[in-house]
């Protein structure tokens, strides 16, 4: 797709050079060089390669606070996210994160590595082969191994979905075929990555006889249910996101759980915030396991991002929004950051690690779920 097309598509030629999402950017408050609306200008002005040569092209977060807000509607992320695929076209790239491992992970996948899922899911709980709940892991077992020594312990996430769901009397297939879910590649430009382990999930799933697949991951989430039917069409079953499915349970009457003292605070993911709209499930499982709830002051749909994603430009701008938001995290009183992402919880568990003066646990979900649970 050339430029020209791309603005087409994406409304920018719309933009009304408020700076609205200038102003409403993270990025952009701890880097000058950046800034969406002149990327938008840029685009307009018609000098193409010029403009996909440049290095901001990768400095976006992609966490939608400026679609979002934008008065003219302009899909910016989809312009991004564009853009990014011409922009590899000419060679310029994105400076990987962690000297490229997870690209290199995610790539691999697709000549046919797997990752031992079953060993460790048997040994949280009861699994199934084929059965009607699918159960997405992601990359936990990846992110385990490289983050584990920053307190993400992230395979326990995975550990307590089995827990929790086993004690609502489901028994979820877990397969060692599974891949990433390629939502990295495809923001990262690499299109046809994304193709071919998106093919590889969705025959998984369909070869384990699934009809409803279950995502912790708001990533994993996001890209199934929005852009694996753009590419791939009906996908033949149902999209569902765990938290969305345990306040349900929750509310029926189905599960029961007990407190903990403690006040606790909340980050919105950007992907199952802004982007899919769900903010109510999470707070309502909060408040069925903590005594003590405190919004901070960006919340909700104005929250903001855990500061780096699709693991590129990890640098001193990522570190100077962890630290606010961490900062503004304790401001609440709260003693415990809850996370509802993988990557959210390595990210701010890594900057609490660096960052003098943060005194705030960062715990997943899962997690409070699981104790709360085995309070019963």
């Amino acid at each position: 797709m050339n430029i020209e097309a791309l603005v087409d598509k994406t409304r920018a030629y719309y933009c009304l050079d408020c700076g609205v999402c200038t102003g409403s950017c993270p990025v952009a408050r701890y880097t000058p060089t950046f800034s969406p609306r002149l990327m938008v200008e840029k685009a307009l002005m018609g000098r193409a390669e010029e403009f996909l040569r440049d290095p901001d092209v990768w400095s976006c977060l992609t966490c939608a606070r400026c679609t979002h807000r934008c008065p003219a509607d302009i899909d910016y992320l989809e312009f991004t996210r564009g853009i990014r695929e011409e922009a590899l076209k000419l060679g310029n790239k994105a400076i990987p994160a962690h000297n490229g491992m997870l690209q290199s992970i995610m790539e691999i996948q697709t000549s046919g590595i797997k990752q031992d899922k079953i060993t460790w899911a048997k040994e949280a709980g009861n699994i199934q082969d084929t059965g009607e709940y699918f159960y997405f892991v992601g990359c936990l077992p990846y992110f385990n191994v490289i983050f584990r020594d920053f307190h993400s312990h992230t395979l326990n996430i995975g550990r307590n979905v089995i827990k929790i769901l086993n004690k609502l009397g489901i028994e979820p297939v877990v397969s060692n075929n599974e891949k990433c879910c390629g939502h990295d590649m495809l923001w990262n430009g690499e299109t046809e990555t994304f193709k071919k382990l998106a093919e590889a999930n969705i025959e998984v799933i369909k070869q384990a006889g699934s009809k409803k697949v279950v995502f912790h991951c708001p990533e994993g989430y996001y890209i199934f249910k929005d852009y694996y039917p753009k590419y791939f069409g009906d996908l033949g079953f149902e999209i569902i996101h765990f938290y969305d499915f345990l306040a349900e349970k929750l509310k029926a009457g189905e599960l029961t759980l007990k407190k903990s003292n403690g006040r606790v605070t909340y980050q919105d993911p950007c992907r199952l915030g802004r982007m899919a709209g769900i903010y109510d499930s999470p707070r309502e499982i909060i408040n069925a396991v903590a005594t003590s709830f405190a919004e901070m002051e960006r919340s909700g749909e104005n929250s903001v991002c855990c500061g780096t994603t699709g693991w590129i430009n990890c640098s001193t701008c990522s570190r100077e929004i962890q630290g606010d938001r961490l900062k503004e995290a304790m401001a609440t009183g709260a003693d415990t950051l809850v996370t509802a992402c993988p990557k959210c919880n390595i990210h701010f568990n890594c900057a609490a690690s660096f960052i003098e003066g943060i005194n705030i646990k960062i715990k997943d979900l899962t997690e409070m779920v699981v104790v709360a649970m085995d309070g019963e």
